[in-house]
């Protein structure tokens, strides 16, 4: 046993050097793989460290790879010096404010009056009932008539009224004609009530031109006066304009940049300017917001001690809505939406269609005919706008991400843009603050302000698209 001891020892001895070069190579290969931080063994094997720390490449060529590993900042990335934008949605409604052009106010709170147009129609409330022929009485109660209407106020003396289903007679008055009856207004009482006329009555017994009957439900259209050659005054007419009211909303938005952020060198270009642009696009988005869906209300603030004034939103200004289905938005539903856009006193014949994406969706998957278009592209009030064209009128259509933000992807918002109005307290504007000087920080600051409201001047003009 002691003898064999020796001879490892004696071998050992003879052969130190090469154990020590081996000890030696082994030392620096764990050092290395240590200091590779997960690299691949080949790039582990490959690299080894100095006496400066630095890395040294054996065994190899140098590679993209190990130049990598081995000093990470060594290769540059490309860098595009071009800064995309993003702009996630546009500003349609505060874009057609804008460009429509907007009314100095000189207070925060706007009143404003909105005319509205007579009623031309009613219903007959009362079924009225034509007299026999062996009735005594029949030459003057069927001449002259009482008739008692759902909105007598409209009706005035010397009024003409179109009686909707009710065929008028030749005037022979035995012949029915094809045309609707038509009734003259000859007294209208202290109450109200009317007396008419038939201007193609019938003939009953030995009277001509008696009103023939007339149900109750029966549709009553208010027409042209029909004054006689003497007559030099009619019954007046006046309207008295409605009071509106809205609050301006201040929006504001503050940029800031630090001195030595400003001195820095940049990979990039990027300025004060393109913070600038980016925050006013960022208040746009939410004046938006606020232009559309706000509610008009006054909120104290406890902290600041004093009465925040916040907007009211146009989509509850607008007077129509118009109510369609999940699958109901076909080639018929959409002559529908533009039925009831373009008609009732509806303003222009050129109106605008913000909505949702689930709006849009449905609009493009139709299949369109000669009866509702969808025409070129056009470019108004700086937006680029679709265009669905009909017997009605034109909507120019345009997606507004602002209802998809607010879970309204199916909804959309009519807008005439002759009855859109914006009032302006402080018009928008930008201002630097000095606040080095002042102690507070050693930055560039600018402030961005603006106190507005929208208004539709006419209510009736405008129209909700709500999917039920």
């Amino acid at each position: 046993m002691k003898n064999k001891i020796l001879e490892k020892l004696r071998w050992i001895k003879q052969n130190s050097k090469l154990i020590i070069i081996l000890l030696v190579t082994l030392f620096l290969l764990l050092i290395s793989c240590k200091k590779s931080h997960g690299q691949s063994p080949m790039v582990a094997m490959a690299l080894i460290t100095g006496v400066a720390g630095g890395k040294h490449v054996v065994d190899g060529p140098l590679t993209t790879d190990l130049a990598r590993a081995g000093s990470p900042e060594l290769l540059l990335n490309e860098i595009d010096r071009q800064i995309v934008k993003i702009r996630p949605m546009a500003t349609p409604i505060d874009q057609l404010s804008r460009c429509a052009g907007s009314k100095h106010a000189g207070s925060m709170v706007v009143d404003y009056y909105n005319v509205d147009t007579k009623a031309t129609s009613a219903t007959v409330t009362r079924t009225y009932t034509e007299p026999s022929t062996t009735e005594a009485a029949a030459t003057t109660d069927a001449v002259k008539v009482k008739l008692s209407t759902s909105d007598d106020e409209i009706f005035d003396v010397s009024d003409t009224i179109l009686v909707k289903g009710v065929f008028g007679y030749e005037p022979d008055g035995v012949t029915e004609s094809k045309h609707d009856l038509v009734l003259y207004v000859v007294s209208k009482t202290d109450e109200g009530a009317i007396t008419v006329m038939a201007v193609n009555g019938k003939k009953i017994g030995d009277a001509q031109g008696c009103v023939p009957s007339i149900e109750a439900g029966t549709a009553l259209v208010r027409m042209g006066r029909a004054a006689s050659e003497l007559d030099v005054q009619s019954p007046q007419f006046e309207a008295l304009p409605r009071k509106a009211q809205n609050y301006c909303q201040i929006f504001k938005m503050q940029v800031e940049q630090s001195t030595l952020q400003k001195l820095s060198s940049k990979e990039v270009d990027w300025s004060m300017t393109d913070q600038e642009e980016a925050a006013i696009y960022d208040m746009r988005l939410g004046m938006e917001k606020s232009f559309l869906f706000g509610v008009k209300r006054k909120l104290w603030d406890p902290a600041k001690k004093e009465n925040i004034m916040l907007t009211g939103g146009v989509w509850f200004q607008a007077g129509k809505q118009f109510n369609y289905g999940e699958n109901a938005l076909n080639q018929d539903g959409i002559v529908d939406l533009m039925r009831e856009a373009f008609t009732g006193n509806a303003g222009s014949k050129r109106k605008v269609l913000i909505g949702g994406s689930g709006l849009i969706s449905r609009l493009n998957k139709m299949d369109y005919s000669k009866v509702v278009t969808a025409g070129d592209n056009v470019v108004k009030w700086g937006i680029d706008f679709s265009q669905l064209r009909s017997k009605f009128g034109t909507l120019y259509v345009m997606l507004s991400e602002i209802f998809d933000e607010v879970d309204m992807p199916d909804n959309g918002i009519v807008i005439d843009p002759d009855y859109l109005q914006k009032y302006s307290h402080i018009p928008f504007s930008s201002e630097s603050l000095d606040l080095k000087k002042s102690g507070r920080r050693n930055v560039d600051a600018l402030v961005l302000t603006e106190a507005s409201c929208l208004v539709l001047r006419y209510p009736k003009a405008h129209m909700r698209v709500v999917m039920q």
